[in-house]
């Protein structure tokens, strides 16, 4: 069963991930975040499976949840 794709805004991100603004820039510039989308002239969104992925993968590299 294919789940349905959803689109989070960046207060969204912000909050889920507890980065700030200028974190998830930076890390997207050096290719360590999904990349935005560009959804409308002044709008962008990230997918969230890719941000659930960013985010465990995290979880596995500094060795799970404490």
């Amino acid at each position: 069963m294919k789940t349905q794709e959803y689109l989070l805004r960046k207060s969204d991100v912000i909050s889920i991930t507890g980065l700030s603004d200028s974190t998830i820039r930076r890390l997207e510039l050096s290719d360590d975040f999904p990349s935005r989308l560009q959804i409308s002239r002044n709008a962008v969104a990230w997918k969230g499976s890719e941000i659930q992925q960013w985010i465990e993968s995290r979880l596995q590299s500094k060795g799970g949840e404490r």
